[in-house]
Formats: C-alpha cells, sequence, structure tokens
C-alpha cells in the first residue's frame, strides 16, 4: 500500500515521514512500534491492534516471556502474522502518574533506535507513544520526540528511515512543524 508522506525530512542520516494512517499497515517498514502497557498485554488503541493483526495468542506468548517491562524501555519480539520483521514494544510513561514522565518518553525513543541499530532494522513505523490513554500531552510528546531523535540519530548506522503513523491532520501537522 503505497504512502503520500504528510510531511518528509532528513534529521542526520534518517529520512523521517510523517503519515496519517494504521501502523499495522506499514509492510515496508522492518518492524513497527507498539505503545505497550508494562504487562505486554493486549489493550485498546495501537496496542490492540498490534496483537489483533499480529495474532494475539502467538505475541502474548511471546511478550509474557518478556513481561513486565518498566516505562521508558524497549523489547522486541518477532511480527508473527505482519509482514515486518519485528515489533518493538515500548512502554511510554502515564502522564500525571509516573515521575519525570518526560525522561522517561525520551527513554522510551532513545530505548527504541538502540534496539534498532543491535538487531539490524534499517526502518522503523513509529505511533505517538503515550499520547492516546496515558495521557501525555501531545504537543509536549511531539517535541521530546522530534528532540531526543535529533540527538541520539547520530549515533544510527544501520537504521536509515522512520516513519511517524498517526491517527489525524492535527498530529500530522505537529510532527511535521518539529521535523
Amino acid at each position: 500500500m503505497p504512502h503520500h508522506p504528510f510531511a518528509h525530512a532528513r534529521i542526520h542520516n534518517l529520512e523521517i515521514e510523517v503519515v496519517i494512517g494504521d501502523i499495522v499497515q506499514q509492510p515496508d517498514m522492518a518492524a513497527i512500534v507498539n505503545a505497550a502497557n508494562a504487562h505486554l498485554l493486549p489493550g485498546g488503541g495501537v496496542c490492540g491492534a498490534i496483537f489483533a493483526a499480529a495474532g494475539r495468542e502467538e505475541l502474548q506468548a511471546a511478550c509474557h516471556t518478556l513481561a513486565p517491562i518498566q516505562p521508558g524501555e524497549a523489547v522486541l519480539t518477532p511480527a508473527f502474522r505482519l509482514p515486518n520483521r519485528a515489533i518493538l514494544h515500548a512502554c511510554g510513561p502515564r502522564y500525571g502518574v509516573d515521575p519525570n514522565p518526560g525522561e522517561l518518553l525520551a527513554a522510551c525513543y532513545r530505548n527504541l533506535l538502540e534496539l534498532a541499530e543491535r538487531h539490524q532494522l534499517e526502518s522503523l513505523a513509529i505511533p505517538a507513544i503515550s499520547t492516546g490513554i496515558y495521557g501525555f500531552p501531545a504537543e509536549a510528546a511531539t517535541v521530546i520526540c522530534i528532540n531526543t531523535l535529533r540527538q541520539a540519530s547520530a549515533q544510527t548506522h544501520q537504521l536509515k528511515r522512520i516513519r511517524f503513523v498517526v491517527r489525524d491532520a492535527e498530529m500530522a501537522r505537529r510532527y511535521s512543524g518539529r521535523i
């Protein structure tokens, strides 16, 4: 399925795209990112859609061996029925609940880039982590995401492309204004 980027830019050696779409419909990406909960259980939103598309039982079994993870951490599982090589599960902070939510969100993005490098993934599709049910203000989350990416991407060599997959034009504009 071809994607028509809402925005396109470069940060260091990374090609950055912003698209409005569905995270499970990214067949040209090596891996997709799940906005996971600490217990790596199927949830709602992005998480629920990923579990449903990948195969709930297989993905749940793989996640069971890795859980729990802390806010800011990320782990990798196979993609099972999805057309991608892997799913990276990042546990974002719950805004107003977890201490230092900005630092924890930045840690999510640093850990995602590090995992992609370690597993030689050349492309990642990433949702707007923590901005849904976890309540992180979208504007602040976008600033943290892009600033962290600018800092951490200088150390990436395997990863060549990041696609931010967002749900609507308002969120796409936030990312587009920052890249």
